[in-house]
C-alpha cells in the first residue's frame, strides 16, 4: 500500500516511482561502507524486491531505506542512509518513524538490521543487539561486490 507523510518540509513516501534509481545507485556504491562497488542492476533488483522508503525535498531525494519482508511475519531493514548534506537533521528519526508507522512494519513477528554505527537510532525504535539469541543464525557469502 502506497503511503505518503509530509512534515518539517520534506515528503516520506513509499511511492517507488518516485525513487531516484541513480542517485541511490551512487550513494550506495560509492559511499556506503555495506554496499560498496554494488552493481546498478542489482540496486534496482533489490529496490523491485522490496517495500521502499524515501525522503524529499521540492521533488529531490534526499534519503532511502528498504524493507526486505514477506509482508507477514519477518522483515530486514536494509539499505538506510540521508544524504550527507541533510544529516543532522532529525530525517533518520523521521524516516524511522514513518517505517515503524506502516501497517506491515506493525505486524511483524520478528524485524532486524544489522548496523556498525547507528545503534542509538535503532535502539530509540525498538531494536536491541541479539548476541544473547542462540537462534540466529546466517550466511555471509560475501563481502562486498
Amino acid at each position: 500500500m502506497l503511503t505518503e507523510k509530509q512534515t518539517g518540509g520534506f515528503l516520506y513516501s513509499t511511492d517507488k516511482a518516485k525513487l531516484n534509481l541513480e542517485y541511490i545507485h551512487h550513494f550506495l556504491s560509492k559511499e556506503s561502507y555495506w554496499a560498496k562497488n554494488i552493481p546498478l542492476q542489482i540496486v534496482k533488483q533489490s529496490i523491485e524486491g522490496s517495500l521502499c522508503f524515501g525522503i524529499y525535498e521540492n521533488n529531490k531525494q534526499v534519503g532511502f531505506a528498504r524493507v526486505i519482508t514477506d509482508y507477514a511475519t519477518f522483515g530486514y531493514l536494509a539499505d538506510v542512509f540521508i544524504d550527507k548534506d541533510y544529516r543532522g537533521k532529525g530525517l533518520s528519526k523521521e524516516l524511522m518513524k514513518f517505517i515503524m508507522e506502516q501497517e506491515v512494519v506493525k505486524k511483524l513477528r520478528r524485524f532486524m538490521l544489522a548496523t556498525l554505527d547507528a545503534h542509538s537510532l535503532y535502539a530509540q525504535f525498538g531494536f536491541e543487539k541479539l548476541e544473547g539469541d542462540k537462534r540466529l543464525m546466517g550466511i555471509k557469502f560475501f563481502e562486498q561486490y
